[in-house]
């Protein structure tokens, strides 16, 4: 595999086209819809997450963090790329958000611009600079907030020019599956951290209180599809069939699966994302 597409971390991806599609679906019927922006919002998107796990490849490879690892190989910190090269593909994604951010800000509102930047910002101390957040086990709330309710809400914001409060709900349902990832990521390297001094939720909550959190945000992202359903989406419950797709990571992960053993469960948590985003996505513009 080619080892800038490796360093892109493919399995990650999901997190940044499901927002997306679910803030798009909440414009499906709406007058003035601007549907030429959803690509952009895209772009913004699938950029940002290439550009953060770039970042986080350049800062923990240079902070040693990632010397000792179980899941896939780093650039940096394998050698298979140079910290200078590495940190220059960062800069490269987030240019690109940057650019189409600026595009969608002209035509809908300057405001975008602060949202943007803040994104950028947090996509780059989340490992990078000298106190970053991922340290201290705040890594979730970036991912939750910036991959979640800020994608969906601000894809429904271009098209719209508005903030349905269905849009806010959905958020929380993709910012909680795009947690989940994190969680498992996190739940996989807790002995390796631990000896690093990184101080993910996973490490302070420990290995138990882990696999409970990853339990509850996959039931709060179905949770979600509820609530909107009774928001005046009824077809969002469509979604709830992507929960065929979380059977077997839930029972490795309460089975006590560790080590690699959860590497195959990141993929089983991408192909809830792509699922649920896929039928939720649908259920909700039948709706619309």
């Amino acid at each position: 595999m080619n080892r800038w597409i490796l360093g892109a971390r493919v399995r990650t991806l999901p997190a940044a086209i499901v927002p997306v599609a679910l803030g798009a679906s909440v414009a499906v019927g709406e007058d003035g819809a601007q549907w030429w922006t959803v690509p952009l919002a895209g772009v913004v998107s699938l950029a940002l997450q290439v550009g953060v796990n770039y970042a986080n490849d350049y800062s923990d490879g240079v902070r040693g963090t990632d010397d000792v690892r179980v899941g896939p190989p780093r650039l940096v910190a394998g050698g298979l790329a140079t910290p200078s090269s590495v940190k220059r593909a960062a800069f490269a994604g987030f240019a690109v958000a940057a650019v189409a951010g600026l595009v969608l800000s002209a035509s809908t509102s300057w405001w975008l611009l602060a949202v943007g930047a803040a994104s950028v910002l947090a996509a780059w101390f989340y490992t990078g600079g000298p106190r970053p957040y991922g340290y201290i086990g705040l890594g979730e709330v970036f991912v939750f907030v910036f991959f979640g309710i800020v994608a969906t809400v601000g894809t429904t914001f271009v098209v719209l020019e508005d903030l349905p409060g269905v849009a806010w709900v959905l958020g929380c349902g993709a910012g909680a599956l795009a947690c989940s990832l994190l969680v498992i990521n996190n739940l996989r390297d807790i002995p390796t951290d631990r000896v690093a001094g990184k101080r993910t939720l996973a490490v302070r909550l420990g290995d138990e209180k882990t696999r409970k959190m990853y339990a509850a945000l996959v039931a709060l992202s179905f949770g979600a599809l509820v609530v909107a359903a009774r928001a005046g989406r009824p077809f969002a419950l469509l979604g709830l069939l992507a929960a065929v797709f979380a059977v077997r990571p839930m029972r490795a992960v309460s089975g006590g699966a560790t080590g690699r053993g959860l590497i195959a469960v990141l993929g089983d948590t991408g192909r809830i994302q792509l699922a649920y985003g896929l039928l939720a996505s649908i259920g909700v513009a039948l709706s619309g």
